[in-house]
């Protein structure tokens, strides 16, 4: 209690020292350190939270709540007839924010929106590699760097996309995180400074919040930023309290010391809802948790080794002991929730004697391999570190021995990218656009170092992918990727785990927060009873 007790006293001495002793103040408790506060070269959900959905903004935005994509920053735009040409009209008098370090001279314009993309884009762009050893992971993965032919600025206030070929879920991609709209003219004075270094330490965008402070591991604090294009926010004082234990965060909610906490483990679920002073949200997650092969290492490289790995493993003993009745077996990498879910597909059946006789058919004997646990509970799977212990013991009954290896969250996801990575990643997907694509593109070409996991590349595969993509008619496309999901289950790349429920556990004081399908957490119009 002591912790507790000193973590909440340090919360309230920020907030009398900063002036802020009255202001209405919101704590989240969220599970895990942003890698930095630039939306576009990271994935995970945590950097989108603490980055993209509080400091930024996109040229279009999703609907609180649903997929459906809105006037953003663009408050209007055309398509070509041919789905070649988009043409975005800029919203004037946007504002970036003033903070110590930066003080806009301009509003928001095309150079910004065409900075923001060429910089992820462009080899030749100074900013392409200010981060040593990190890539654009959305922008290339989804193959963006094939797609665009030309970003022109027709004037300040509008901008043209010009594509080598249609792409249909072009508009919800730019509603996604990395497409997140930064300032051209901080850039240009980080350069100018030398010190590019802290345009991800300290950021600047157009959101509903601004960036104050972070205490690495432990707080970031954030304010509404006044002259924020959707008007200000009712909260004063945003703050992430990052506390990596789901049982610490539920008590942390419990307390009093969080206004909403991040995925609850499953076993703390009935005594948050039991809680009166508490609500618990949920919803059916559009999202997948799996174990990825490296297939360009033997002998994972052998369909028949995956499948008879994936054989081994007890998914129902695994829902059971971790999901706890918050999550169904999945089959297909897309959750059963989103259209064009082949039905038809039958799952790797628990057979553990054919999966003995399978590896030693294969020539595959006294098998050593590493299963990796994610450090941190995500939604589409709140222990990996359990779930990694229970396909152990899996193993051992077809005599596979498996070491469990787990890293510091970032590092985690870069070494897993690693050509030469052994063995099988735990790790998963929660939709960002509500697009299948959205989920099979994990699984392309274009992906591998990227959000590729498996690092495998399938013709077969790779072409379905890409037809769908170029494919307007919906009925089309449902076929495409119901093929698709044939292509992958005969293949096994991945072990599908499961798709989980998502829970928001929060104090009934809270209000205005809504529970978003694609899995990122936004506080603009949320709002806290006095």
């Amino acid at each position: 209690m002591k912790k507790k007790l000193t973590f909440a006293a340090a919360l309230l001495a920020a907030s009398v020292l900063g002036g802020m002793a009255n202001a209405k103040q919101l704590v989240y408790c969220s599970e895990a350190s942003p890698a930095g506060f630039d939306p576009s070269p990271w994935s995970g959900g945590n950097d989108f939270d603490a980055s993209s959905r509080t400091i930024y903004s996109r040229l279009v935005e999703f609907e609180h709540g649903k997929t459906t994509i809105t006037p953003g920053l663009a408050e209007s735009w055309t398509v070509s007839d041919d789905g070649l040409e988009y043409m975005f009209k800029l919203r004037p008098g946007v504002k970036f924010q003033t903070t110590d370090y930066f003080t806009p001279t301009r509003d928001l314009n095309a150079d910004d929106v065409i900075f923001s993309f060429e910089r992820q884009w462009k080899k030749e762009n100074p900013w392409f590699d200010y981060l040593a050893g990190t890539g654009w992971e959305y922008f290339a993965g989804m193959g963006f760097p094939d797609l665009l032919k030309e970003i022109v600025k027709v004037d300040d206030l509008t901008v043209k996309f010009v594509l080598n070929k249609p792409e249909v879920a072009f508009l919800p991609d730019l509603g996604m995180d990395f497409a997140s709209i930064v300032s051209k003219e901080y850039a240009d004075q980080l350069d100018k400074a030398g010190t590019r270094q802290q345009f991800t330490q300290k950021p600047i965008g157009t959101g509903p919040f601004q960036f104050v402070d972070y205490q690495v591991d432990a707080v970031i604090r954030y304010a509404a930023w006044d002259g924020y294009y959707g008007g200000r926010q009712k909260i004063d004082d945003l703050i992430f309290a990052i506390t990596t234990d789901p049982a610490v965060r539920a008590q942390k909610l419990k307390a009093g010391e969080c206004d909403i906490m991040s995925y609850p483990a499953p076993a703390d679920i009935a005594g948050l809802k039991a809680d009166p002073n508490l609500k618990v949200d949920e919803q059916e997650g559009l999202n997948i948790g799996y174990m990825a092969y490296n297939t360009t290492q033997a002998p994972f490289d052998k369909v028949e080794v995956r499948m008879a790995l994936n054989m081994a493993v007890n998914k129902q003993a695994i829902l059971d002991a971790v999901y706890q009745g918050a999550g169904q077996a999945a089959i297909n990498p897309i959750p059963p929730t989103m259209w064009s879910y082949n039905k038809e597909v039958k799952d790797d059946p628990y057979d553990p004697d054919a999966a003995k006789k399978m590896l030693t058919d294969a020539g595959v004997t006294d098998l050593s391999m590493k299963i990796w646990a994610m450090p941190v509970s995500r939604p589409y799977n709140p222990n990996a570190q359990r779930v990694a212990e229970l396909i152990q013991a899996d193993y051992a009954k077809i005599g596979v021995k498996a070491e469990i290896v787990s890293y510091e969250w970032t590092e985690y996801r870069e070494r897993g990218k690693q050509k030469d990575r052994d063995g099988a990643f735990q790790l998963g997907w929660t939709g960002d656009n509500g697009d299948p694509d959205n989920f099979l593109f994990l699984l392309g070409c274009d992906a591998i170092g990227q959000s590729n996991y498996a690092i495998w590349c399938n013709q077969e595969f790779e072409a379905l992918l890409q037809k769908g993509k170029a494919t307007t008619d919906v009925a089309e496309r449902t076929k495409i990727y119901e093929e698709a999901q044939v292509v992958f289950k005969r293949e096994a790349p991945w072990l599908t785990i499961a798709h989980s429920k998502v829970f928001m556990p929060m104090n009934k004081k809270v209000t205005g927060f809504v529970m978003d399908p694609l899995g990122i957490h936004r506080f603009d119009g949320v709002d806290v009873a006095e």
